[in-house]
């Protein structure tokens, strides 16, 4: 199976949103061109975390409108308010303890189950890969619907399963033949999944010989700019690294990986990305503001001569 060209999808919550906006934008870019539509002009779609649901959803055969719409609509059972935190945390002090994850993943479950049903890893119209880490073994775990392993396991599973942010959502357990996997968020392994996409597409059944021979379109969720002063830095304990940590952990991977992939693919890669200003980059932040300014800095993104310039060149190579 030719994997030569690759879409990834990086991690970050809401921000999510930021990448179906762009995409939205590359589809369009495709079809004044007169070229297919993202699902027929990818061989392989990769997606850590809110990644995998947005790269699960076209795969499904969902648009990138569409899937902007999901998040637009469903932000606050995916994310509830300050007042459904506290009444579902009243409900799980009791065997969680005062330091339970933030969300209880109940209403993140159901928004995936009525996107995906029944359907399986299997049954997605596109070859998919996606990023998680198993806490037992203490080894990722790369789920792909053309490995025959997890072509049966359900989608909205795989998304959970990717996506339990530690701190925010709690780890999703899983029996995957027959073992039980205790998994959370891919972005603890690869928040961005373009070299292992890349890795995928260099095996040898894969029939892509040189990396240079790939077109990978890596999409971001946006790059934070908040500083961690020097004081801070140097002071904060294991309490106040919490939450920063997890930011920063899947900040860096993200960076490293984009580098890792300019280096292998040379002409042939392109990332969308763009600096968040403060205050647009929590992960859970599903306030009207917040999204009406992510997708504000989307639709401005999408407007510049640069992006402009890049996108007509990928869908050249496309």
């Amino acid at each position: 199976m030719k994997m030569r060209r690759i879409l990834s999808l990086d991690g970050g919550g809401i921000r999510g949103l930021v990448s179906c906006h762009w995409l939205d934008g590359v589809e369009r870019t495709l079809a004044q061109s007169g070229k297919p539509g993202l699902l027929e002009s990818f061989d392989l779609i990769a997606g850590s975390s809110t990644g995998a649901l947005v790269a699960c959803g076209l795969a499904h055969g969902l648009s990138p409108a569409a899937m902007a719409e999901l998040y637009r609509d469903q932000r606050h059972l995916i994310f509830p308010d300050l007042a459904g935190r506290l009444w579902s945390r009243a409900g799980r002090v009791f065997y969680a303890g005062l330091s339970a994850p933030r969300y209880d993943g109940v209403g993140l479950e159901k928004v995936l189950k009525k996107v995906f049903g029944k359907t399986t890893l299997g049954q997605l119209q596109v070859p998919v890969l996606v990023t998680s880490y198993d806490t037992i073994s203490r080894a990722p775990v790369i789920f792909k619907s053309f490995d025959a392993c997890h072509r049966k396991l359900p989608v909205w599973e795989v998304c959970r399963a990717s996506s339990a942010a530690p701190t925010y959502f709690p780890a999703h357990p899983m029996n995957i033949q027959g073992k039980l996997y205790t998994l959370i968020d891919g972005g603890v392994v690869a928040n961005n999944p373009t070299a292992c996409a890349i890795a995928e597409a260099m095996r040898k059944d894969a029939q892509v010989d040189n990396s240079r021979d790939l077109v990978v379109l890596s999409v971001g969720t946006g790059e934070r700019t908040r500083s961690i002063d020097l004081h801070s830095a140097r002071e904060w304990g294991a309490l106040e690294w919490a939450v920063p940590i997890i930011d920063v952990l899947f900040d860096g991977n993200t960076d490293s990986v984009d580098y890792i992939a300019r280096q292998l693919v040379g002409d042939g890669y392109y990332r969308m990305q763009t600096e968040l200003l403060v205050g647009l980059d929590d992960l859970d932040d599903t306030s009207a503001t917040n999204l009406a300014a992510l997708e504000i800095l989307s639709n401005e993104y999408l407007l510049r001569p640069a992006t402009k310039k890049m996108l007509a060149q990928l869908v050249k190579k496309l």
